[in-house]
């Protein structure tokens, strides 16, 4: 016959793995739904950033639209430029002119020219205002130029 101590041993072990189990499973659940909420706490903080910027990057606007316009008469730079390396490259040798003589319509040395081109430098704003004015002028214009020099 098994010993009483013995059989109360493992009924006393089969019933707390049982209350054990029990617990683990509420914990399981409760985790879960944790994580969940977290996740979509998550969601909404990443929104609400990615709306900030938006809201942002808009009102930066703004202000730089309303300083331009207040500034008209102390910053006369005009539009912003944008730099192509390849378009400049394109109007170059649509005109059939060599960098060195580019170079003298826009006020730079032909090495420079041939830098921009190459993408190993990049016109400060001043050049980038020279470059768009000669890219204005037609053939006939650039020819009196270049023998105005």
């Amino acid at each position: 016959m098994p010993n009483i101590a013995s059989i109360l041993k493992a009924e006393i072990s089969r019933v707390a793995r049982k209350e054990v189990r029990a617990e683990i499973e509420t914990l399981k659940k409760a985790s879960v739904a944790h994580r969940a909420s977290i996740a979509d706490l998550r969601r909404q903080v990443s929104a609400l950033e990615k709306e900030l910027r938006k809201v942002a990057k808009g009102s930066a606007r703004q202000a730089s639209v309303a300083a331009g316009a207040a500034g008209d008469d102390a910053d006369a730079g005009g539009p912003k430029r944008r730099f192509s390396a390849n378009r400049l490259a394109a109007h170059r040798a649509k005109l059939g002119l060599s960098a060195a003589i580019y170079g003298q319509l826009v006020g730079v040395s032909g090495q420079t020219i041939y830098h921009w081109e190459q993408g190993k430098a990049r016109p400060r704003a001043a050049q980038l205002e020279r470059l768009a004015a000669v890219r204005d002028l037609g053939a006939r214009e650039i020819a009196e130029r270049l023998e105005a020099q």
